[in-house]
């Protein structure tokens, strides 16, 4: 089994920091807010999968190639499907983790779905890491 990906190295509470963004494209006066971004869908928005996961794929590609990252990123109810094997966004999230952005995940999301073995990106949480990263944010945008 693959150790570096095995779930049980995923399992942490983040000690969660508001954002300090260190430059980007945002304007002056939203520079100095942090964000948390809530994935709660298998991709953006509601329409059919492959719009949904082109729609997230180019949303987390722009924000990252404008350096604008938010503190955190969310994901549950089928959000959580973005941060296993074989998600279409998977590179983009695992260079956003790289980058300093944390990736909460549900658990009971996960076990709900039977994905607990399959996630490859982000830290296992409970709800009181979203709610922790949902408050300590200045701006909270769902997906």
């Amino acid at each position: 089994m693959d150790t570096e990906h095995h779930p049980s190295n995923r399992f942490s509470t983040y000690n969660l920091q508001p954002y300090e963004p260190s430059g980007g494209h945002l304007p002056d006066s939203e520079s100095d807010k942090s964000v948390t971004l809530q994935v709660i869908h298998d991709g953006m928005g509601a329409a059919d999968s492959a719009l949904q996961h082109t729609l997230l794929r180019k949303y987390l590609l722009l924000l990252q190639e404008n350096n604008t990252l938010p503190g955190a990123i969310c994901f549950y109810t089928s959000g959580v499907k973005m941060v296993v094997e074989g998600s279409p966004v998977l590179d983009v999230l695992q260079s956003l983790e790289a980058r300093g952005v944390r990736l909460i995940v549900c658990k009971t999301c996960l076990d709900h779905y039977g994905l607990l073995e399959k996630i490859r990106v982000g830290i296992v949480g409970g709800m009181g890491d979203i709610i922790a990263a949902q408050w300590l944010a200045d701006k909270v945008i769902s997906l």
